[in-house]
């Protein structure tokens, strides 16, 4: 009863229904009136004046605190994620055909089979029984040379690299090469880790190895199967000049393979990881591959870089939960990524073309450049655009789409996460915007 009257004068109080100073009755007097023991509502008056709500002395009434003003309600929480009917997110891949009864049966699996050690802190470096899965996925699929001792499970593609900058860092790098046009979150990840972005240019066979030798960088960081944003996929030569360059320098490249297996034209080109482990530290992730909201990647760590980049993946705690980490295991060994992406390639080549179509349609001048793969297309347009402006006007009619750094006007448009008419009326809406 003591408790139930605390809360009820606390919420008094932070409502303003009772005002600082107000006078309350004493303990006898309440208890009187709400007929129950006195020591009920002393010992509720005690708790509240010792949390700072109500002031008492000798002698002197009970009064609300000076200090317990009133409280606003607290607001509702809302996301920070502006939500239009035609998001063009490059980064998001099909939400809807998320595998859950797959997932959820794999997860089932991993929480019945899981020993009772796996519900401790585990392993930093990720189950054991992951990264021997992982090792043979990306051996099979992306002709990558991964060792399950360097291979490391990360919190996704920001939370590796992050962690990758870091020890670069306290290594006494300064400065780390990135692909221009590239991904804003290459550059933002390595700024916050205290290295100095440096822009090397991106042509039609990918980065300009020149560029990158006379950067001075000792480590890039580069897109090499599907370059973002400009879809490009980096030339054989280039991928030999770039090798080169990394072992006459003594140098770092960081693969970002985000969305390798979604090639719709023929095989994605390997890893670049798999001809030279010890120059290539790869970081990958399952967010275009599963969805985002797995928070899931690895790392394949050349081995002088494992142990640091093991200490601070361990200092970050951004580790995936064990039993995500085992119900994966139980997705990968089933084969059930493998038909997913298999699923997805198709769905995906279909909203390409519905998205190309309808370009073609409602923008003719619009032109759309790179290979068809991954979730999203770099549209070219007229130099007169702005596509700042576009992206606003565009936003007022729910519409979403991201302007491409690229040096000259260009859109990012994502298509994986939007049906085919929607993919048609969104487009419709974007050419009204851009005559308007």
């Amino acid at each position: 009863m003591h408790e139930q009257l605390e809360q009820a004068l606390r919420e008094h109080i932070r409502s303003g229904r009772l005002m600082p100073e107000a006078r309350l009755p004493s303990s006898r007097a309440l208890a009187a009136q709400l007929g129950i023991s006195r020591g009920v509502v002393v010992e509720a008056y005690a708790q509240l004046t010792a949390e700072g709500y109500l002031v008492s002395g000798q002698g002197a009434p009970t009064r609300v605190a000076p200090a317990a003003s009133a409280e606003r309600p607290p607001v509702p929480a809302t996301s920070l994620e502006p939500r239009r009917p035609y998001d063009f997110a490059p980064e998001l891949p099909d939400l809807a055909g998320f595998p859950r009864e797959q997932w959820l049966r794999c997860l089932r699996a991993a929480l019945r089979g899981a020993p009772f050690a796996a519900l401790g802190p585990g392993d930093t470096r990720g189950t054991s029984e992951l990264r021997n899965e992982l090792m043979a996925y990306l051996g099979r699929v992306r002709g990558a040379a991964p060792e399950p001792e360097h291979t490391l499970i990360g919190g996704g593609f920001a939370h590796g690299f992050a962690a990758l900058c870091r020890v670069l860092r306290q290594r006494g790098l300064e400065r780390v090469a990135v692909e221009s046009p590239g991904w804003h979150v290459h550059r933002l990840v390595a700024a916050g880790a205290g290295l100095e972005p440096v822009p090397v240019p991106v042509d039609e066979q990918g980065i300009q190895v020149d560029g990158l030798a006379a950067s001075g960088c000792e480590v890039a960081v580069l897109t090499p199967a599907h370059q973002y944003p400009t879809g490009r996929v980096l030339a054989p030569e280039r991928r030999a000049a770039l090798l080169e360059w990394a072992e006459d320098e003594d140098a770092l490249i960081v693969e970002d393979d985000y969305d390798s297996e979604l090639r719709y034209d023929r095989m994605a080109v390997g890893a670049l990881q798999g001809l030279a482990p010890e120059r290539v530290c790869q970081v990958g992730s399952l967010s275009l591959r599963l969805a985002p909201a797995l928070r899931m990647g690895w790392i394949l760590s050349p081995s002088w870089l494992t142990g640091a980049l093991t200490y601070e993946l361990g200092l970050s705690g951004g580790t995936p939960a064990v039993l995500d980490q085992l119900a994966l295991t139980d997705f990968l060994a089933r084969g059930e990524l493998d038909r997913h992406l298999r699923r997805m390639r198709s769905r995906y080549r279909s909203r390409r073309q519905a998205l190309v179509a309808a370009l073609a349609q409602c923008l003719p001048e619009a032109q759309v450049e790179g290979i068809p793969a991954g979730a999203f297309a770099f549209v070219s347009l007229e130099n007169r655009l702005d596509p700042g402006a576009i992206a606003s006007a565009a936003a007022e009619r729910g519409v979403a789409v991201q302007p491409a750094e690229a040096g000259r006007p260009a859109l990012v448009l994502g298509y994986a996460n939007l049906t085919e008419p929607a993919i048609e009326r969104g487009i419709a809406c974007l050419a009204r915007a851009i005559r308007a």
